[in-house]
Order: C-alpha cells, then structure tokens, then sequence
C-alpha cells in the first residue's frame, strides 16, 4: 500500500474511530487554491491527525500540519506517519535557537501548501485556550496573504488524555470558524488576542 492509499484509510478510521462531525461556520467552508493556516485548540496528540482527517481529500494533500519534532520522532512507526503519510513539518521545541527558528523553517518548507497550526504551543487540559505564542504573528507579519482559520475541537482530550497512551471511542467535535488575516498595522499583541478570542468564541458556542 502506497503513502496516499494509507493516508486515505488512516483518514477514514480517524473518523470512525472518534465520530467526528465538522462544523462550518459561515465564509469558512474549506476551499481550493486558498492558503490556509488552521489554528485549532491543543488538547491532544490526536487533535492535528482528527482535523487533519476531517478536511475533504483534495485539501488533505495540501495541508501540512506542524508537529514537535521529538514527539513525532520517538518511534519508528510514528517517524513513518509524520513524514510519509501527515507530510508533517516536524520543529524543533526544546532546544530552539537561532539555526533552528522554527518560523524560518516553517516558511520555506510550507511552501504552497496550507497549515495546521497549534498557537498556543502545547497541549491543555481541554478546559480553557492558553494565550497564543508569538510565532503565529511572526508568520503572519511574513506572509500576509495567509488565512487564519479559527478551530476549536471538542472532547478529543477525553478521547486520548494528556499522559493515556491508548485512545477511547468517544465522540468529538470539530467547528471552523471564519478566516481572518493580519490587518494592516494591527500589532502582534491585538492580532494574537483577536484570534485567540475568535477561538473561544466557537467553544462558547458549543457549549
């Protein structure tokens, strides 16, 4: 079996597996030729593989998600997935310095290609959305043609909780909300709360 026939079958399990039912608000129905970065809530390891699977086929061959390197790189089934299947960007977390920006590598390898993209960096509870780090400013503030998509996923920390190593069958949501963009003079401060809140405003409307 080939790379794009398991993605496609890895696609359709995650679904199954965790029922997941995607939400589309108005003006964010996911669309081609558009570059995207998705900005989900981070709860779980599970959260970029279920949005990820939960995109149409034609948008998950263009979307990469970024992933922290020495998670992603621990097995070597999980090696596998990353690169070969996901096409995951995988950055560097720990040791981040100068030669390893990971804004700079993320820049030249996305290329084309859209995102999903963690702003609050690591994972949550699944209770509350920790403030945005800077790095999703600092790639606006380069590319800003890009669109934000807001996300917001639910229950998936009850699916696979932070410290669990295997997953439970149980329902989870994802919304997408309306693209934003980085406006013009806007400073990184109002940018990162601007998208954070739009963030909450989807899980408020879930609940």
């Amino acid at each position: 079996m080939n790379a794009q026939r398991l993605a496609d079958l890895l696609a359709i399990l995650a679904r199954l597996f965790c029922g997941a039912t995607l939400r589309v608000a108005e003006d964010a129905a996911p669309v081609e030729n558009v570059q995207r970065v998705y900005i989900p809530n981070h709860s779980s390891h599970l959260d970029f593989v279920v949005l990820w699977s939960a995109l149409p086929r034609r948008l998950r061959r263009v979307t990469r998600p970024v992933a922290a390197r020495d998670y992603w790189q621990k097995t070597a089934l999980r090696r596998f997935l990353s690169v070969h299947v996901y096409r995951a960007i995988l950055i560097e977390r720990e040791h981040v310095s100068v030669h390893s920006n990971p804004i700079e590598q993320i820049m030249v390898e996305m290329g084309d290609d859209s995102l999903i993209l963690f702003p609050e960096g690591t994972r949550g509870s699944g209770d509350e959305i920790g403030a945005f780090k800077s790095g999703v400013y600092h790639l606006a503030h380069r590319k800003p043609d890009l669109q934000y998509v807001p996300v917001y996923i639910e229950n998936l920390n009850r699916v696979l909780p932070k410290g669990e190593i295997l997953p439970l069958p149980l329902l989870c949501s994802i919304t997408l909300g309306p693209p934003l963009q980085l406006e013009e003079g806007e400073s990184k401060a109002a940018f990162l709360t601007r998208l954070r809140d739009a963030v909450v405003a989807l899980k408020e409307n879930t609940e």
